[in-house]
């Protein structure tokens, strides 16, 4: 016989159970008062598009704000209005006369260079196009960083990129 049997026929002597006499009349209550349930708290969950489209023309309106300032670049400083007067020496400059210091110039100038070396692959030996020989390719990944100072202003300047550079070296096979 089948084991599914037993549960087959406990299954067929299942009836469901009967209603409650009061589930009937609170779904016809239900049914006769739509209005009540619109002002439920739940109707505030929903998301109208009206919001949508005061949320897009906030961000709109920064996006466009930002890019304005970026273009236009405000300058918030006062002007300057400083007036040089430039004269010439009284006396020939001599060679025993004591030298003026120099005004320091208002530009970036060098300050240094440093080139890291954070990963070196020798990558095995490869035929290059064409080429009888093998060669060798070795890889490295480097960054490099370069470093400006103005002295006038003592603003410094610093980038750093990544590179990657591939070298190929030949190989004799004797």
């Amino acid at each position: 016989m089948n084991d599914f049997s037993d549960l087959e026929s406990q299954l067929k002597s299942l009836r469901p159970a009967p209603l409650r006499p009061d589930f009937i009349s609170q779904v016809e209550r239900a049914m006769n008062e739509p209005a009540a349930r619109e002002e439920a708290p739940a109707g505030d969950k929903i998301v109208r598009p009206w919001q949508f489209r005061r949320h897009w023309a906030i961000g709109l309106g920064l996006a466009a704000a930002a890019a304005l300032l970026l273009l236009v670049r405000p300058d918030f400083q006062p002007p300057r209005t400083e007036t040089r007067v430039v004269t010439a020496p009284a006396e020939p400059a001599n060679a025993h006369s004591p030298s003026v210091p120099q005004p320091l110039p208002n530009a970036f100038i060098p300050a240094g260079s440093t080139e890291v070396v954070y990963q070196k692959k020798d990558e095995g030996l490869i035929y290059a196009n064409n080429s009888e020989q093998p060669v060798r390719r070795m890889r490295s990944v480097t960054q490099e960083t370069l470093q400006w100072k103005n002295p006038a202003t003592g603003a410094s300047l610093r980038v750093s990129y990544p590179s990657e550079h591939v070298q190929l070296i030949p190989v004799s096979g004797q």
